[in-house]
């Protein structure tokens, strides 16, 4: 991996579920990978799209967004280097009924849906970690329901900007409030409300376009218990990567 002011390499490796394979199994992938931008907006796939690719996020996060018939949204999901995007590949579905967009730039490695489903035709590793992570992602998608429908909009702003954050290892966030409120199912003066009060707390600074976390320690105990819950499935269920070289 190469890094300065203009240049960054993504690694593989920055994914957790690839960083998790053994290094003969992480080879026999390694020439298969494909590394690709994920910009900011990009509309990964569409509801209902026969998905081509699995995309293994090294940074950046993708966002699992449902929309009804009225135009309105709410994410059910957030995808970040932990995980993959384009689970129905290997769940055997080949669609979802959301759509995929990327929620904050970065890159991911896409691998084609015929080496996806002959690798996990194996049984191995890659298999194994992939049904885990699908489960790790049932849960947050039920968590975040359960969140939307019982907690406040100051506690569920909490938990979608400590996830963000953590996903991000950055604790400042480039993103409006028109789009945590499009992400959220919200009204954006609700957000803005929200936003407003954990402002006043000391908790965060906002700025046009931008959000600053100022006391994640704060924001934990101001958030609800979702944010933990998912964290702690997530860490119960996926195992902490190897070093592959």
């Amino acid at each position: 991996m190469k890094k300065d002011s203009l240049i960054f390499d993504p690694d593989p490796k920055q994914n957790k579920i690839l960083a998790a394979l053994s290094k003969a199994d992480y080879q026999r992938l390694l020439p298969h990978l494909t590394s690709v931008p994920l910009p900011l907006g990009w509309t990964m796939s569409e509801s209902g799209d026969h998905v081509r690719y699995v995309h293994f996020p090294t940074d950046g996060i993708v966002s699992l967004v449902y929309r009804l018939e009225d135009g309105s949204s709410s994410e059910v999901a957030l995808v970040g280097n932990e995980g993959i995007v384009g689970i129905s590949i290997f769940m055997g579905g080949e669609s979802m009924p959301t759509f995929t967009t990327v929620q904050n730039a970065g890159h991911a490695f896409r691998l084609d849906r015929a080496t996806m489903k002959r690798e996990f035709e194996l049984g191995g590793e890659l298999q194994k970690l992939s049904l885990l992570y699908t489960q790790a992602l049932i849960s947050q998608t039920a968590q975040t329901a359960v969140c939307n429908q019982h907690h406040s909009i100051e506690q569920q702003l909490s938990r979608w900007l400590l996830m963000s954050t953590d996903y991000l290892q950055n604790n400042d966030l480039t993103v409006t409030q028109e789009l945590i409120a499009s992400m959220l199912g919200t009204r954006r003066e609700s957000v803005s409300a929200a936003a407003g009060a954990l402002q006043k707390a000391g908790l965060l600074t906002v700025r046009r376009g931008h959000i600053t976390v100022l006391d994640r320690k704060k924001m934990e105990q101001h958030s609800c218990e979702c944010y933990e819950t998912v964290k702690d499935e997530y860490a119960r269920l996926l195992p902490q990567p190897t070093t592959v070289d």
